[in-house]
């Protein structure tokens, strides 16, 4: 079936889904948590470098006092700084009195280890490892303090000849396991006093942002169902307003509400304005149409006496019987606009029981004798299917379809006319293997005075008015029912759908 005057719609062509973007309150959220993650990690990184400078620091000005201490206040004994190792079994040179617990001291002359302690925390003392010495005598003594995995742990060193004199080595170490203790439990309470700020943060920042942001929910909510509203046609209001703690000026989310309730009012302003003026073009069109039946009745009529009582030449013949088809297109036409004002207005017949069986047996054989030229089917249900509807009104909507198959489809296609009940209603279908309809028709397929590409018109002329299928829809929906159609190529399915008793 190819583009006839009016059809049903069609559903539109699928379009990808697009990507779905965070919620504008998330991206707040997150963005305020990581401004303020990377603020406390800041802080905690500069925190921990200061501390461990200023510790660090106290180690190496220890070191110093260390050093000075070593040898007691007589100094190094006579001659170890230069001369030959002390003789074996001579007392420890150094001098551990007073040396905090976790020093460390080496004195090496001439490369040989004269005496080494660590001071452990009940004052004893314990020689370095063969291991640990072999380490800290590769100290430069010109270089700054350093710091060494030693056995009995991290240790800050620093190797000195002022105090032992030319020759000797004397390397002084302090623990360092304090100073990195302080720096674990800084990390530690950073870290958790951090996660326990950015959690209550997180709390407090949702609630204001969803506080602030509510009036962007109470405008989507009126957008929403704003875009449900019945507004195509007819007296479209818009009754719904943004509620006025969410339209308050001087805020940015206010000014929207403000400029949303001013976008509703200007929509209600033309809405109202453009049903006035579909009201004041329908009573014209009823008015027009009740003024020219009169006249084209007249015109029929003097026509046909003509015809049938004066002797004319062929031409003037058939001139007249022009003349005749137009009158009777025009009157069609005209009976058309009718319909659709009364509807319009509310005017209809009695509703009763209906046997759209029978109905449809009818006009199928009707539209059969009037185009033989097509090959006619039609599938009926066992059990008679009843409606409750205007039978006039029913029959003009199949006349229509069946007709609308017939004029736009050429000889020779298959008609194919069949009736179901679905659950609470009954389907009718009329489905043809026509050339089709143009995809970009179908969207317009219902609106009245809407026809196809002209040169797929009917092969009677293309005199269709565009009333056909408008007529279909709105009868159909004023006996509560719907008209859909889908259309390819080689297949076209009207289909008409009615409540069932």
């Amino acid at each position: 079936m190819t583009g006839p005057a009016g059809s049903a719609t069609s559903g539109t062509d699928a379009r990808p889904a697009a990507r779905r973007s965070h919620r504008l309150r998330t991206k707040l959220i997150v963005a305020m948590l990581a401004l303020l993650a990377a603020i406390c990690a800041s802080v905690g990184v500069v925190s921990h470098l200061a501390m461990n400078t200023y510790l660090t620091a106290q180690i190496d000005s220890g070191l110093h006092e260390a050093a000075a201490r070593s040898f007691g206040p007589k100094g190094p004994p006579p001659g170890s700084s230069t001369t030959d190792p002390l003789p074996s079994g001579q007392p420890n040179p150094l001098d551990t009195r007073g040396q905090r617990p976790g020093t460390l001291l080496a004195l090496f002359v001439k490369g040989v280890d004269t005496s080494s302690a660590v001071v452990q925390n009940d004052g004893s003392t314990v020689p370095l490892t063969t291991a640990d010495l072999l380490l800290v005598e590769k100290l430069d003594p010109n270089g700054p303090p350093t710091e060494l995995a030693l056995s009995s742990g991290h240790y800050r060193v620093s190797a000195s000849t002022a105090m032992t004199g030319t020759g000797g080595l004397l390397v002084t170490g302090l623990s360092t396991t304090e100073r990195d203790s302080i720096l674990r439990s800084l990390d530690l309470v950073t870290t958790v006093v951090s996660l326990a700020g950015l959690g209550i943060i997180g709390l407090v920042g949702t609630v204001i942002v969803r506080r602030s942001l509510r009036p962007l929910d109470e405008l989507s909510a009126v957008a929403t169902t704003v875009a449900t509203l019945p507004l195509e046609s007819g007296e479209a209001a818009i009754h719904v307003r943004i509620p006025p703690m969410a339209a308050q000026p001087g805020t940015e989310v206010g000014e929207v509400g403000v400029a949303f309730n001013n976008m509703l009012d200007h929509l209600t302003r033309a809405f109202a304005a453009r049903h006035a003026g579909e009201v004041k073009v329908r009573q014209f069109v009823a008015d027009a149409s009740h003024e020219l039946r009169t006249p084209l009745t007249s015109i029929r009529g003097y026509t046909e006496l003509v015809l049938l009582s004066e002797k004319l030449t062929p031409a003037g013949t058939s001139a007249l019987r022009r003349v005749d088809s137009e009158s009777r297109r025009m009157s069609a036409l005209v009976e058309d606009l009718l319909l659709l004002a009364r509807l319009d207005e509310g005017q209809r017949g009695e509703l009763a029981d209906v046997d759209l069986t029978d109905l449809l047996m009818e006009t199928t054989q009707d539209s059969k004798v009037a185009a033989r030229d097509h090959h006619w089917s039609l599938q009926l249900p066992e059990e008679p299917v009843s409606v409750h509807a205007v039978e006039s009104e029913l029959r003009q909507v199949l006349i229509n379809l069946l007709s609308n198959a017939a004029k736009h489809t050429p000889a020779g296609t298959s008609i194919r006319v069949g009736l179901a009940v679905a659950g609470a209603s009954a389907e009718l279908s009329i489905e043809d293997d026509g050339d089709g309809i143009p995809q970009e028709f179908l969207e317009h397929i219902f609106t009245r005075f809407s026809r196809a590409d002209p040169a797929r018109a009917s092969s009677s002329g293309g005199n269709s008015s565009g009333l056909g299928l408008a007529i279909v829809q709105a009868l159909a929906e004023a006996n509560g029912g719907s008209v859909a159609v889908e259309s390819t190529p080689g297949r076209t399915r009207f289909t008409l759908r009615l409540p069932t008793m």
